[in-house]
């Protein structure tokens, strides 16, 4: 069965004046010649996106879409008016919101995470940035500290909210952030906590002691590579430490603390330095 806002992998069954007939042994749909690659013969397999173009017909394409249906992304507006917004997707083809379905107004040139998804009166693709409704409320396909994709969605008085997995939302917060965060950003992240309600929180960070001994082995790695010196200590600020590292000061203070109970590095104000290295021995 042919999937309408999908991928598919097809088969060329024929040759037209227009393109490529291509089969999934059931219907048979268009493939420009424009968008046919070279070296294409009959009978070849070929993985192709498949929309419904503006005069109605179904057709296939080889150019790398921005999402398919069913999915969040981050896509930008190239018109808009009163009546909906018509979004980028990157084959030539523009997803069209409805105004009812914009959170907030839209405007040309700005970009809006958005939901993918199939009209069921004509199957076109539509998009909505009011992700609410699409999210998945339950059966967690994940348990905390499990590590997740996110797709960062929006700026919260609490934090940034994220897309986790392609299906639910959850929460980044502000006091936990050590990074400069924006909508459409994609980031690996953790579950940091599922509570009663079902609310989701989340960490940039891989959580427990595990992470610190990560910690540990980069901080020594580094340590070796610069001459048995980080120009990073007690005093440093969690900002500094972030753009190092990518960690908390709070990871950072566990990992140094732990080498230094270990007396392979001194510890100061701004600075750790390699005494012992436990590798050489």
């Amino acid at each position: 069965m042919i999937e309408i806002g999908k991928y598919n992998d097809l088969r060329i069954a024929a040759k037209n004046s227009d393109g490529l007939s291509l089969s999934d042994g059931e219907r048979e749909i268009l493939l420009p010649y424009s968008d046919v690659p070279k070296n294409a013969e009959l009978g070849d397999n070929i993985k192709v996106f498949v929309f419904i173009n503006k005069d109605g017909n179904t057709i296939a394409t080889t150019k790398q879409a921005l999402a398919e249906t069913d999915d969040f992304a981050y896509l930008t507006v190239v018109d808009a008016s009163e009546d909906g917004a018509y979004l980028d997707l990157g084959i030539g083809k523009d997803i069209y919101v409805p105004v009812r379905e914009q959170k907030r107004a839209m405007h040309k040139g700005e970009s809006y995470v958005v939901y993918v998804y199939l009209d069921e009166n004509n199957q076109r693709m539509l998009a909505s940035s009011r992700l609410d409704k699409f999210i998945e409320e339950d059966d967690f396909d994940f348990d905390e500290g499990d590590e997740v994709s996110l797709l960062i969605s929006e700026q919260t008085d609490l934090g940034f909210n994220a897309i986790i997995n392609n299906r639910y939302i959850g929460l980044l917060y502000h006091n936990e952030l050590f990074a400069n965060l924006k909508p459409g950003e994609k980031r690996k992240g953790w579950i940091k906590k599922v509570r009663i309600e079902g609310k989701i929180d989340l960490s940039l960070q891989p959580l427990g002691y595990s992470h610190i001994l990560d910690t540990k082995d980069v901080l020594l790695k580094e340590l070796r590579e610069n001459g048995g010196v980080i120009a990073l200590g007690d005093k440093s600020t969690p900002e500094e430490i972030y753009e190092r590292f990518q960690i908390s000061k709070s990871a950072f203070k566990k990992a140094t603390g732990g080498l230094y109970k270990e007396r392979i590095i001194a510890i100061s104000d701004r600075e750790i330095k390699l005494v012992v290295d436990h590798l050489a021995d």
